[in-house]
């Protein structure tokens, strides 16, 4: 079947993580169905522009928003690629396709003392689920690196003795990240208590009964916690991401540095990171530009001289 060799070729070929292969099924299958059901197109070899229009006016009139319906075509853009590629069709129906227009979305990172008091509101309790989410937090603040790449971190990720550590990210890119040591004891306190715990699991990072995470936990730990310290709208690792490299990038770390750390491919996805750096350099200019030193003469004073 058309679906299951593309998704087998982003899996093995291309290292898609398992998350981003479900959501191609879905787009790609619910796309298929409708071709079926409104279009009576039942070969999705046979489907041309004006059936994938016909498909975007559906999902506009559904009330989704157009971030969603640009995830959903870039999903069927793939896999028409895909079957271009391998001689399956003589061009991509969506080769012309512009995504829809998105509003911009300022992410508003954490505070540096939001963080903090998170971190030490943890620091003062000791059973395992709060040490274990006080390395959690510290991890994700100190490092930037995704939740999926918590989740599969394994028990040979931190080297104690290079204060490093181990992440693999997407398309099983492998990074070493430091780790300062706040989060070196941290893991050296977290490890002692997991040690009593009766698992057999090879992830560093396990739930209450020594399993391996998973992401809705990880998310409603992080959003909770954070609930009772901040009033931001959103909190989520990725907002803890977030902040980690708004952090740096404000204090004066390079761009391409910040880059290698996050493990983006492209320079400009760390670019989305520098708006409040931008609103510090015009803050920086603003009180600091020599010219707001210089008074301009009044007109009698030029009248004078």
């Amino acid at each position: 079947m058309i679906i299951d060799s593309f998704l087998e070729y982003l899996a093995f070929e291309k290292k898609y993580a398992k998350h981003t292969l479900i959501a191609y099924r879905k787009d790609i299958t619910t796309f298929r169905l409708f071709c079926l059901h409104e279009l009576e197109v039942d070969d999705l070899k046979n489907v041309l522009y004006v059936h994938v229009r016909a498909w975007i006016v559906a999902l506009v009139d559904t009330g989704i928003s157009n971030s969603s319906i640009n995830r959903k075509m870039s999903s069927l853009k793939s896999l028409y690629a895909f079957l271009q590629r391998t001689g399956q069709v003589e061009k991509n129906p969506l080769a012309q396709h512009k995504s829809l227009k998105v509003a911009k979305k300022v992410q508003v990172p954490f505070t540096i003392d939001e963080v903090f008091g998170v971190l030490s509101s943890l620091e003062q309790k000791t059973d395992f689920s709060h040490v274990r989410d006080q390395f959690m937090v510290a991890l994700f603040y100190a490092t930037g690196i995704r939740r999926a790449e918590l989740i599969g971190l394994k028990m040979n990720a931190v080297d104690v003795e290079h204060s490093m550590l181990k992440v693999l990210g997407k398309r099983n890119k492998e990074r070493l990240i430091p780790l300062i040591p706040s989060v070196v004891d941290a893991y050296s306190k977290y490890m002692v208590a997991r040690s009593k715990l009766q698992t057999t699991v090879d992830f560093l990072i396990v739930t209450d009964k020594g399993n391996k995470m998973y992401e809705t936990f990880v998310y409603r730990k992080i959003n909770s916690y954070f609930s009772e310290i901040s009033v931001k709208v959103k909190k989520s690792p990725h907002i803890l991401r977030h902040s980690f490299a708004t952090h740096l990038l404000n204090e004066g770390a390079d761009l391409y540095a910040v880059k290698e750390l996050l493990g983006h491919s492209s320079l400009a996805s760390t670019q989305v990171y520098t708006h409040t750096t931008l609103e510090n350099l015009k803050r920086m200019y603003n009180q600091s530009h020599p010219c707001l030193l210089y008074t301009s003469p009044s007109p009698r004073d030029r009248t004078r001289s």
